[in-house]
């Protein structure tokens, strides 16, 4: 109902008249009598017709002037009353007043009560083609299992980690984004990723994709990660509208981290393959992590399982597809210039890694100098 039309300011109803006339017990102006001007004390906007018939601007006005009705009809009742003045189901009203409504896959309305996962950088090491290397072009890299590498018989050693993700649709009334595709990667035992680290820069392991089934949910097996200097033991993903979108870094509708919880991380980094962790951790907690120190009750994942058989967690990816990604790629300085020789360059996948890569000297002691914790300020986290 528009009130804002320059006829109607100040006076958003005819003027009554002095009299009015009344009507027969079936609603209408009796025969040779002169048409009623009101009603309620309300003028009515065409007084020649019956009161049902006076338009939705004085329906509208008949109900908020009831307050008393609206406390017992409910406002569900008043939407039906509005659906049928203006020809349209209670439905579609409903719909059109927050926003989209209820989803037919079951979804709650549009005004969602879940809060979207939070953005994070992706750090130096993507493999996305945003700096350098790109697994996203290799084929074979939409697999559930990523403790080995691609094309070669190369398997990341540590403790078994299965990951559960369901990506939701915050914009679509909160339910499952079928066809979502996640591209999940994580660093070794070692604290080095495939693709960048020295010695390991011509695999590809603990890298892959998943396309998310119709419960919205992804699969992937894989390790425990190895604490590096300078950062709290984590997973990185990217999330893309679809498979077919993964081509370009730019795609992604999510870029976020996984913090993994420090009660099972002592217990996994006393093991020998996780030699440099355990001092690693001890000099950081969630709170001084430059990632997750903002922040980190929606990004931490609760395990199960045990030290023998492995761990295993599931967890929920809201996203709100309506708001821009934030701290996705590489842009704004994160992470810094591609290793020299990296993929997309000259000499092949392989090349130097940048000078202090996770993988430089093992993951013991201080960070090295242009280290991921400290190259580029607070946001170069990786």
């Amino acid at each position: 109902m528009d009130t804002t039309d320059p006829r109607r300011v100040g006076r958003p109803y005819p003027e009554a008249r002095e009299h009015t006339v009344a009507q027969n017990s079936a609603g209408s102006v009796p025969s040779g009598t002169a048409p009623r001007n009101s009603f309620e004390g309300r003028p009515l906007h065409h007084p020649a017709e019956d009161v049902e018939d006076q338009g939705l601007a004085f329906d509208v006005g008949t109900l908020v002037s009831r307050r008393g009705a609206l406390g017992v009809l409910g406002a569900g009742s008043v939407t039906a009353v509005l659906a049928a003045c203006t020809g349209g189901s209670a439905s579609t009203t409903a719909a059109a007043s927050d926003g989209g409504g209820a989803s037919d896959a079951g979804g709650s309305s549009a005004t969602s009560e879940l809060t979207e996962m939070p953005g994070e950088t992706a750090g130096p090491y993507p493999g996305d083609g945003s700096n350098g290397a790109d697994v996203l072009e290799t084929s074979g890299v939409e697999r559930s299992d990523i403790r080995s590498s691609i094309d070669s018989d190369t398997t990341a050693e540590g403790v078994p980690l299965d990951i559960t993700m369901t990506i939701i649709d915050m914009a679509g009334g909160d339910v499952p984004m079928q066809g979502a595709a996640v591209y999940l990667w994580q660093c070794d035992a070692a604290g080095q990723y495939s693709m960048y680290s020295e010695g390991v820069e011509e695999e590809t392991y603990l890298r892959g994709v998943q396309i998310a089934d119709a419960q919205g949910k992804v699969t992937f097996t894989s390790i425990f990660p190895g604490c590096y200097a300078g950062r709290w033991p984590h997973l990185h993903f990217e999330v893309f509208p679809d498979a077919e979108s993964i081509v370009d870094a730019t795609n992604a509708i999510l870029t976020s981290q996984i913090a993994l919880p420090q009660t099972e991380a002592d217990g996994v980094y006393e093991l020998t393959e996780y030699a440099g962790s355990a001092e690693n951790l001890s000099q950081l907690t969630l709170e001084t992590d430059g990632i997750f120190s903002d922040g980190y009750e929606q990004q931490l994942a609760a395990l199960s399982g045990d030290l023998d058989s492995g761990y295993s967690f599931a967890i929920d990816v809201p996203i709100d597809t309506t708001t821009e990604p934030e701290a996705g790629g590489m842009g704004g300085g994160m992470g810094g210039e591609p290793p020299s020789g990296g993929a997309g360059g000259e000499g092949g996948p392989g090349g130097t890694p940048p000078e202090g890569a996770p993988g430089e000297g093992g993951p013991g002691g201080e960070p090295p100098a242009g280290a991921p914790s400290d190259g580029g300020g607070e946001t170069s986290q990786d």
